[in-house]
């Protein structure tokens, strides 16, 4: 509540807490540290009414109705009372009801308005956060598409130019015992882990074909993240091997 400075034609009130009588009523009360549910009418209404005639707001109909409630709640509070065993009700019931109902609206606009500050110190207005990307698909491949693959990757191995061919046959047996070894110490690895090193193109076939045949067996899995990605070798059980 700011008040200006008096002027000749009368003063400027501008209202920045008080939005009605109760407003007001209820900021008396939290100033005094009075006890909301045991009023003392006598002194709340002397105080509203010297505050809507300070503030010039003595004309309002609201403030006016307000302050006759007081009034007459403080001359029936000043009444004797009749003790023929009957309950006093107590005239002041009606109005604590009312501040009390709107004493917990306001706490919940004015949690709101905090929480909207908080807000606005993180995000812009109109912010909206986007949307989490979804995951790629899990990629699926065939034993016909691995075939494929590995025949374009067979195709693309220089032929070294020799004077002297000498046949070697491929030796799928010592490569699919070198295989069971690595799936018997590792859940998974890569093919070139499985190759070695300096693996040739006889070794190249013999691992790929033991591989294909511990897949159909049901000893392992192959799987690529994405094309020409590194191939990884999986331990699997027999339904889940392909």
């Amino acid at each position: 509540m700011t008040i200006s400075a008096p002027a000749p034609a009368g003063f400027v009130v501008e209202l920045e807490q008080f939005s009605g009588p109760l407003d007001l009523l209820l900021h008396l009360i939290r100033e005094d540290e009075l006890d909301i549910t045991d009023l003392p009418i006598a002194k709340i209404a002397d105080q509203f009414l010297a505050v809507i005639s300070e503030l010039g707001l003595n004309q309002a109909a609201d403030y006016l109705e307000m302050a006759a409630r007081l009034l007459r709640i403080k001359v029936q509070m000043l009444l004797p009372r009749h003790w023929d065993g009957e309950e006093w009700d107590d005239p002041r019931s009606d109005l604590v009801r009312r501040l009390l109902e709107y004493q917990q609206i306001r706490e919940l606009v004015d949690w709101f308005a905090a929480a909207a500050a908080r807000r606005a110190e993180h995000l812009s207005r109109g912010f909206v956060p986007e949307l989490p990307a979804a995951p790629p698909p899990e990629l699926v491949v065939d034993l016909n598409d691995l075939l494929a693959a590995a025949e374009r990757v067979i195709a693309l191995i220089p032929e070294p130019v020799l004077h002297r061919v000498v046949p070697r046959p491929l030796d799928v047996e010592g490569a699919t015992a070198r295989l069971q070894a690595l799936l018997a110490e590792r859940e998974e690895f890569t093919w070139r882990e499985a190759l070695g090193e300096g693996a040739g193109l006889v070794e190249v076939l013999s691992v790929f074909i033991a591989l294909l045949e511990l897949a159909r067996r049901g000893s392992l899995r192959l799987a690529q993240a994405a094309p020409f990605a590194p191939i990884v070798i999986r331990r699997e059980s027999s339904r889940e091997a392909a």
